[in-house]
């Protein structure tokens, strides 16, 4: 099996970052390559065209890659769900639902015997698997249960690159401090340091280069530039920083940023629009008066409910809509929106009967057989006829309550797929992906425009995959002059 393996010196070090960029680096060389990590822990989930799960990370690789998203690429998904236990998806399936120490016990040989397989198959498809790791590989505590860094390196015997992030500062004792608690055999596969986020003059850097080069006896074959460029992030702290296309647009959205918010990804398409400004909104803040504001999805609803209800935020959306605010929930957030949620076996940790925010005649019961499929749908509003596709990903089954009372109407042709009320101020859907289609987010947005009597924006415009493919080019375009892939290649 040809392959090689990208690992970092700590979390947010920007592995995904390079795994995606070689991934399409070597694309346009003319490899046929695809992605690979055989553990990832994300909220951040995309769903196959066979309907299964995987970290939306790893399909933005597949992209890069120029080949389609599979279940093979990310074997195990786990789905932290805020309660010190994780969904297991295994190839795509959920499986259950466990704490780590359960999860080591009851996972880690039906986990490794799915990455040898998920490993066999995609080596008779591609010429080369570009392999990204987890965390650190140096975490000691956690080697001997290791399956995604330096065990997967092993067993394919890839030459490794070894990312640093030196923006946070300590790069070079993270380096040798990783390989110092490396075994013999697994620091031998390290061919390459790559300093990722540098800031400055690459003069100002060499003597630091040349000494960890002969302290190491492995060469630094990459010095990556900050990158002030946006890039579907992996996990929620990314929230936590500053966006790197932070816009002062005409329009202001507000995204509830719930504690387990999950494909967050959702809204890439929004910030890549420069008339629109994103900003996420802690549930203890105040809401202030935003154009639009968005209830996400999220891997714990209930519990995120309960949170809303008590920082207040419930409210503040209650008056916010009362005043003519326009507000939007997204698969978690659609259920929100109802006004019972329901989980009488517990299978979310939080069992019982809950209220919601009541501005949908919804009720959602939470069911153990998760609803993961990808969609094609028709438009009812804000523009009839538009083609609009995205995927669903939920264990809720939601039903209309009080139908001869009932003053909403369908978004789509799929009348299951979302609502929106008379006034068309609240909108609810359980499709994810939405403003990747193009002419829906432009006609949506276009409808906040007018409501601030500002000229409506040309729908005519192709969907953000598009927009993802200039990017991920963009994106290899800016690390390849900095990236030396010599020394990991086959011959």
């Amino acid at each position: 099996m040809k392959a090689i393996m990208v690992v970092g010196t700590t979390s947010h070090a920007g592995k995904s970052l390079v795994t995606t960029a070689i991934c399409r680096i070597l694309s346009r060389r003319g490899w046929r390559v695809a992605p690979f990590k055989g553990q990832n822990m994300a909220l951040n989930a995309y769903v196959t065209p066979n309907g299964g799960e995987i970290g939306h990370a790893q399909a933005v690789q597949a992209w890069a890659a120029g080949v389609m998203p599979m279940v093979e690429m990310n074997p195990i998904l786990l789905k932290p769900q805020g309660d010190m236990t994780s969904q297991v998806i295994l190839k795509g399936r959920a499986v259950g639902k466990v704490g780590a120490a359960e999860y080591y016990e009851q996972f880690f040989e039906p986990g490794w015997q799915a990455i040898e397989e998920s490993l066999r198959l995609l080596s008779q498809e591609f010429d080369l698997l570009v392999c990204e790791g987890a965390g650190s590989p140096a975490e000691i505590n956690l080697k001997h249960r290791d399956l995604t860094n330096m065990r997967i390196a092993k067993y394919l015997e890839a030459p490794t690159l070894l990312v640093v992030d030196i923006d946070r500062g300590g790069a070079f004792a993270h380096v040798v401090g990783t390989l110092e608690l490396l075994e013999p055999d697994e620091r031998a596969l390290i061919k390459g340091i790559v300093i990722n986020k540098f800031r400055g003059q690459r003069s100002l850097l060499q003597s630091g280069i040349d000494w960890l080069q002969e302290r190491t006896g492995i060469p630094v074959v990459g010095v990556i530039p900050w990158l002030d460029q946006a890039f579907p992030a992996e996990d929620s702290l990314s929230l936590l920083e500053p966006r790197a296309n932070a816009s002062t647009g005409d329009l202001n959205i507000a995204v509830i940023r719930l504690p387990r918010i999950s494909n967050f990804t959702d809204f890439d398409p929004l910030e890549a629009e420069t008339t629109v400004s994103v900003k996420y909104i802690n549930p203890k803040q105040s809401l202030g008066h935003p154009d639009a504001v968005i209830i996400p999805g999220s891997k714990t609803t209930i519990a995120d409910l309960i949170i809303l209800h008590k920082t207040g935020m419930a409210e503040e959306i209650h008056n916010y809509v009362a005043a003519g605010g326009t507000v939007l929930g997204i698969c978690g957030g659609y259920q929100m929106l109802g006004k019972i949620l329901a989980d009488p076996e517990g299978i979310e940790g939080q069992e019982g009967r809950y209220k919601g925010l009541g501005l949908l005649p919804l009720k959602t019961v939470i069911a153990g057989q998760k609803v993961a499929r990808q969609r094609l749908v028709t438009s009812n509003f804000p523009q009839e006829g538009l083609p609009v596709g995205g995927y669903e990903i939920h264990q809720g089954r939601t039903r209309l309550l009080e139908a001869e009372e009932n003053n909403t109407k369908p978004l789509f042709d799929d009348a299951n797929l979302g609502l929106v009320d008379e006034s068309l101020s609240v909108w609810g859907t359980y499709l994810h992906g939405i403003f990747d289609n193009g002419p829906w987010r432009r006609a949506w947005l276009n409808r906040l425009r007018q409501q601030r009597g500002l000229k409506s924006l040309p729908t005519g415009v192709a969907n953000y995959r598009e927009q993802r493919e200039l990017l991920l080019n963009n994106l290899a375009d800016a690390i390849e002059p900095h990236l030396d892939l010599k020394t990991v290649l086959p011959s």
